[in-house]
């Protein structure tokens, strides 16, 4: 039986699409879509270790889980000091690798007690800047709150904490929630829609990294949606699967910031997340079993291509992607 989380996201997901003002899917696409897209992408996912720290395994499962829990600010990304040629996401794996081989890893008492100025410094920000300042800001809780986790919870070990996921995503996902920045969900037409972006995405990146082995090992790992960011509903605006209505293209087109929660925000995320099942869909129509997991990697890594940015991604300022 299917796990109900995911279930969850996917009804609700299908019932925003539905309902949806601000975003369309275009279904009679699917099919030339799906036939334009280098499928073998999705069928081979591979960590990146030029910027990610795979290597111990304990050490290495602490970092996924350390990176995963600070994986958002895609909205104050523009106002931070980048790496040179990097986006701001491999800005932050890369930092967080270099600090994290500096300190011989991170145990949870360090997490707990965390400051802002510290993060300013392994992400080498300018607490000058007010915007990269309070990404930072959030940052630092975050990890206080996962170290308060490993402490109260999993007697300080991060190896414990994976164990009690029993190999299963949908779990590992649910122990996540217990931490207030993973409860990516919000009410949309008097139901609450569930997107759940970072909660589970850190089973994928873990099932990545260890190549589907040991702590990357999940029984229900092709029970996984995509994981709702900016970059992705955007790759498919721009390919043609989805598309908006003016106002919300002229919103994001002059750099408006969407409120997270928005109704059109949500459109967009949820909408995104039941078009790639439609997308899955109809590659099994073609005999091609092919996860949203390995979707989102494909479609995640299209939109590092230069022809993506040509127009802007949408800017929504929170913790959640």
């Amino acid at each position: 039986m299917k796990n109900r989380l995911f279930l969850n996201i996917r009804k609700t997901c299908a019932r925003v699409a539905d309902l949806a003002v601000s975003v369309k899917i275009n279904r009679a696409f699917l099919d030339e879509y799906a036939a334009s897209l280098p499928i073998e992408i999705a069928l081979n996912t591979v960590m990146d270790t030029d910027n990610h720290f795979c290597d111990d395994s304990e050490a290495t499962l602490a970092y996924f889980l350390c990176l995963d829990s600070i994986n958002f600010g895609s909205g104050y990304f523009s106002q931070l000091d980048l790496e040179p040629g990097k986006n701001g996401y491999f800005t932050v794996a890369s930092r967080l690798k270099n600090d994290f081989i500096r300190r011989g890893g991170y145990t949870a008492n360090f997490l707990q007690q965390v400051t802002v100025q510290e993060c300013c410094e392994i992400f080498r920000q300018n607490p000058a800047n007010c915007t990269a300042f309070e990404l930072m800001t959030f940052f630092a809780q975050a990890w206080r709150d996962l170290g308060n986790l490993l402490v109260q919870e999993f007697s300080g070990n991060w190896v414990n904490l994976i164990k009690s996921a029993n190999c299963s995503a949908s779990t590992l996902a649910e122990i996540l929630l217990r931490m207030p920045f993973y409860r990516d969900y919000f009410p949309y037409c008097g139901e609450e829609v569930l997107l759940l972006k970072r909660a589970q995405i850190t089973a994928s990146d873990l099932n990545i990294a260890f190549s589907g082995r040991g702590f990357g090992f999940f029984e229900d790992i092709e029970e996984l949606t995509i994981f709702a960011d900016n970059l992705v509903p955007h790759v498919l605006r721009t390919d043609g699967l989805l598309s908006y209505c003016k106002e919300l293209s002229d919103a994001i087109s002059s750099g408006q910031i969407l409120r997270s929660g928005s109704n059109e925000e949500i459109e967009l995320r949820a909408c995104a997340i039941h078009a790639v099942e439609l997308l899955r869909e109809t590659f099994a129509s073609r005999g091609i079993s092919v996860t949203s997991q390995g979707l989102d990697y494909l479609l995640w890594n299209r939109g590092q291509s230069r022809t993506y940015d040509l127009a802007p991604t949408h800017t929504t300022r929170c913790v959640y992607y």
